[in-house]
């Protein structure tokens, strides 16, 4: 009786209330949820699950290599079982029984048709339930509608209720989200994409996070391998092959935006509150704003399609077809604009991508990071450097040779030229002497969440050399405009359900709230706003009166890769931060686009439309910063002898204290004492230089090689006359020497008595050790600096 007893109790704790199997073709409906600006305009009315975006089709038109890749990566015994993961299912039972005060009981893998049976046929409060009695309930319905539905009704009814993210329901809803087509045309590549999504479709969307989704994407490929249903050179094709994403065209305004507030939602408030639908979720973006950053976009991308005499290109056009733009409240992070392409259903430029959170490299938009941290340690923005020819050794033990964008040196060079003029040979100097981990760890505090590997960054990181989203670098700039505040992305102000009760909040209203971590010294973030913002100082780079400037004080930065795959402006007011992005999503490179010629018409354009009717608004200076004039050339205090005098502004207690040096009087002449390094530039400019002396500010190298450098890397040509591959020999010094000697591997290659000390040295495959040594007039030896380098054969 006692047994009879206790099953009938098992028996109600486990099938009360459960569904049946008829049920399964039937899916309640539930309220739409709406997704509204900051004024609340509609921008898209979320369809409730296997409604709107939710089209079945019969497995017929399913692609072979859907099914495969699903069955592959879900369910490899979908054929044979019962329904059922026997094991999976004994594993929870013993965990319940044995470990019954943990709080961690691996569940089991599920089967496609327990899956099923959860998406359908369980309430949205259990579906999540991490306990036995769920799994068993699941389990007891499962081998149900395994004896009730064949096994391709079963896998029909999976490929066609599956969530897949992008609010696409099925797979015919997720071919038109993701790619615009049909699902029947899709490829191996597209299908093995899809396939992946259920399992984490917000973490793994490859419209947000495409490099996640490629590798999810090769474990599919992987698995379809090991089930004997493709090749390996298959799988390795359709792993290189390039995807077009793009969407069908529907209903909804802000597209990107939209898209990512989904997504964050799905991770604040789960995926079953989500679906469960009534709620009303009230955002950040302006979308008047939104739309005309657009518009404006799509013109200025349609002017660089064509050659005109008011924008004159490169023949056939500058070949920028994508670009993406954000603007953000400096003082909240709340985000006001967000176009992710300038066409979200374009297949043609993977217009359903978000490009402001896709990872492209930033070119030297990033530069004022790398100031930031320099003037942190102590440099001002009148610090000189020597923007001339530098060899540096990488990592790797190579060598590494900064070029300024119009390939030319500029000799002594003060910082706040530098940045504001973009010259790259002095920003790798910068970050050379501050360390690469003062950098990217300063931008980690920013926001900037990419360069979490500094072991993988070189030099090269402070000209781009690194990969950020433009929405975070939008954001770190936001460090600069709010005087030193890390800033978050903020997208959503408040979610309610439909009887009006607050589900999510932002955790910050004001800017008092938001502006929580000083991460920059407020004087500091002032003095690089202060160069960002100084026309005078850009001249030699962009010249007078350039789309950077605006009409009210403004800091802005350019970025250009070298390949020309990416240009970037971002820039900001006390009220906006605004970054633009132009390129193409398939990383085509552009062609001949300039600072001022991509990205910074449409940034200034967007820039106009967002201040339009607001007050001038100056940036406000904090105490404890001293204007000093300094010598224009030294950055030191001027001396009886500086022809040229600025007046630049320094954190206090940085200020120079100590004269001019560079200037010097020799009888009726003023010289200019130059470092060892600068003496070829000084001579190819006619510098009247002061001859055989050293400045007082340097210690060593009076007798040095300007190339080879240390550890340079050479190749021979074999298509090439051995005779004919020859390279240059250069030593510099500082004093009057009789002789200079040119040493290679231990035997002498020249001896010259006078400058220009120049040879050539016919390259030998191996490894060579370059010396140089002086005789001055006394008979003295002087041992100078040395050179390895290595010669491969071709």
């Amino acid at each position: 009786m006692l047994l009879v007893v206790l099953a009938a109790g098992m028996a109600i704790w486990l099938l009360d209330d459960l569904p049946s199997p008829d049920d399964l073709s039937t899916a309640a409906t539930t309220p739409s949820s709406k997704i509204y600006d900051r004024g609340g305009r509609l921008l898209y009315e979320m369809p409730s699950p296997y409604t709107g975006s939710h089209t079945p089709v019969p497995l017929k038109e399913i692609p072979k290599p859907l099914i495969q890749a699903t069955i592959a990566l879900e369910d490899r015994d979908f054929y044979r079982n019962p329904g059922i993961d026997l094991r999976g299912i004994a594993r929870a039972v013993w965990y319940n029984v044995t470990q019954q005060d943990t709080d961690e009981r691996p569940m089991g893998g599920s089967t496609i048709t327990q899956q099923l049976v959860r998406t359908l046929m369980l309430s949205s409060e259990e579906r999540y339930e991490q306990t036995l009695r769920r799994k068993l309930r699941e389990a007891f319905l499962a081998v149900q509608i395994t004896h009730r539905y064949s096994k391709d009704e079963i896998l029909t009814f999976y490929l066609n209720e599956t969530y897949y993210g992008n609010l696409a329901y099925g797979v015919e809803a997720a071919a038109q989200a993701y790619y615009g087509k049909h699902v029947r045309d899709l490829g191996l590549a597209e299908c093995a994409m899809l396939t992946m999504l259920p399992q984490a479709p917000a973490l793994w969307n490859p419209l947000e996070h495409l490099a996640d989704a490629k590798l999810r994407q090769g474990i599919v490929l992987d698995r379809m391998v090991a089930e004997g249903y493709i090749d390996t050179e298959s799988a390795l094709l359709a792993k290189g092959e390039p995807l077009d994403f793009a969407a069908a065209p529907f209903e909804i305004r802000a597209p990107h935006f939209v898209m990512l507030v989904r997504a964050f939602l799905e991770q604040e408030l789960g995926l079953a509150r989500l679906q469960a639908g009534g709620l009303e979720i009230h955002t950040t973006l302006d979308v008047d704003l939104n739309e005309a950053a657009r518009d404006l976009l799509r013109h200025r991308l349609a002017m660089m399609a064509v050659c005109n005499h008011e924008t004159p290109c490169p023949p056939g056009g500058f070949n920028a077809r994508n670009g993406a733009i954000v603007a953000l409240s400096p003082s909240t992070g709340e985000v006001i604009a967000m176009v992710g392409s300038p066409d979200y259903f374009s297949p043609r430029i993977d217009g359903a991508v978000n490009a402001t959170t896709a990872l492209r490299q930033p070119g030297s938009s990033i530069k004022p990071i790398t100031y930031a941290a320099a003037f942190a340690t102590g440099m001002t923005p009148a610090t000189v450097m020597m923007d001339v020819r530098t060899s540096f050794v990488t990592q790797e033990g190579t060598s590494y040779v900064p070029l300024n964008y119009d390939l030319t040196y500029r000799g002594p060079v003060r910082l706040r030229e530098a940045l504001a003029s973009s010259y790259n040979v002095v920003a790798v100097k910068v970050l050379d002497t501050i360390g690469v981990e003062a950098m990217t760890s300063l931008a980690r505090r920013m926001g900037i969440h990419s360069f979490d590997d500094p072991d993988r960054l070189g030099l090269a990181v402070t000209l781009g050399g690194g990969e950020v989203s433009l929405l975070e670098l939008s954001s770190a700039y936001a460090v600069l405009a709010n005087g030193g505040y890390a800033v978050t992305p903020q997208f959503v102000s408040t979610v309610t359900d439909s009887q009006g009760a607050v589900l999510w909040q932002q955790e910050c209203a004001s800017a008092v709230s938001c502006l929580r971590e000083s991460v920059l010294d407020k004087r500091i973030a002032y003095l690089l706003t202060d160069i960002l913002r100084d026309d005078s100082a850009r001249i030699p780079t962009f010249g007078e009166g350039s789309v950077l400037a605006l009409g009210r004080p403004a800091a802005v930065k350019t970025g250009t890769t070298t390949d020309f795959r990416d240009n970037w402006t971002i820039g900001y007011t006390p009220n906006l931060v605004v970054g633009v992005w132009v390129g193409n999503a398939d990383n085509e490179p552009m062609q001949g686009v300039t600072g001022i010629t991509g990205a910074a018409p449409i940034w200034h354009d967007v820039m106009d439309v967002a201040h339009k009717g607001l007050p001038i608004r100056e940036f406000e200076r904090p105490a404890g910063l001293d204007e000093v004039e300094v010598c224009a050339l030294s950055g030191h205090l001027p001396g009886p002898d500086c022809p040229h005098r600025i007046t630049e502004l320094f954190v206090a207690g940085t200020e120079p204290i100590t004269p001019c040096d560079m200037h010097v009087r020799v009888g009726d002449q003023v010289m200019i004492a130059l470092p060892t390094e600068a003496h070829a530039w000084g001579r190819e400019h006619n510098v009247p230089m002061l001859p055989a002396q050293t400045t007082p500010s340097e210690t060593s190298a009076r007798l040095a090689l300007l190339s080879p450098d240390d550890g340079a890397v050479y190749r021979i040509d074999n298509t090439l006359p051995r005779a004919q591959q020859k390279i240059r020999v250069v030593a510099v010094t500082t004093d009057a020497l009789a002789q200079v000697i040119v040493w290679v591997d231990g035997e002498v290659l020249v001896e010259l008595e006078a400058p220009p000390y120049e040879a050539l040295w016919q390259l030998v495959p191996g490894v060579h050790q370059f010396q140089v040594r002086g005789i001055d007039a006394h008979g003295h030896t002087i041992e100078g600096a040395t050179a390895t380098v290595e010669v491969k054969d071709g």
